[in-house]
């Protein structure tokens, strides 16, 4: 049995926080080890108590984007991920690049946020998934999606079907019981669409299938 996953919550709405660290605590899978309300905190927190998740918001003293790129150049392999109320596609685009692993709206169930983190710790990457349109949208003519249809030609019958559910927003492990087939079978696809996409994460893959769906729908 895994030990608990340790998370520290920063956020600078004193009822939202200590609602998410209950709402945490209570789920018995995870270990709250710190909370603060700027980036300072979140880059002390990050420096001092090393917590394998470190869940933030963006609109905080101190700004979240800035907390990212700050904690990430002393410590790279510290896994953050976004807890945020904005939708707007520069946001999403800014945290993922700064390295954050995962981007989450605030309204999420607890459940779904203790089975988001811990797909997060075993190295996937998330965003919710009513925002894959509209990072699309944004990528749109950056070319990065602009063979989206060779690409995914690319693809085996059973990678394609893999990659159809992982951009419906499920997790590998949500997956594999759809599919029965085994989580460490579906890292290993995901593993081998990442490289026939050209992908780096999951997301990119989602929005270079939703292109080609797209692409394919108007030819």
């Amino acid at each position: 049995m895994k030990p608990p996953i340790t998370i520290a919550v920063v956020d600078d709405h004193p009822l939202f926080r200590e609602g998410v660290i209950r709402s945490l605590s209570e789920t018995g899978h995870l270990d709250v080890v710190a909370a603060g309300c700027t980036g300072d905190d979140a880059l002390r927190i990050a420096v001092d108590n090393r917590p394998d998740i470190l869940l933030i918001d963006l609109s905080m003293p101190g700004g979240g984007h800035s907390a990212i790129k700050s904690i990430l150049s002393r410590n790279a392999t510290q896994c953050i991920v976004v807890l945020t109320a904005s939708e707007s596609s520069e946001d999403v685009i800014a945290a993922l690049n700064a390295g954050a692993k995962g981007y989450v709206l605030k309204g999420v169930g607890s459940r779904s946020l203790v089975e988001i983190l811990s797909a997060v710790r075993d190295g996937e990457t998330y965003v919710t998934p009513s925002l894959s349109a509209h990072l699309l949208s944004a990528l749109v003519g950056t070319g990065r999606s602009a063979n989206a249809l060779d690409l995914m030609g690319t693809l085996s019958e059973r990678e394609r079907e893999v990659l159809t559910l992982v951009a419906s927003g499920l997790s590998n492990k949500s997956v594999a019981l759809r599919l029965n087939l085994t989580e460490k079978t579906i890292k290993h696809h995901m593993s081998r669409i990442f490289s026939k996409l050209q992908a780096s994460n999951r997301t990119e893959a989602a929005m270079i299938f939703r292109n080609s769906v797209e692409a394919g729908s108007t030819a």
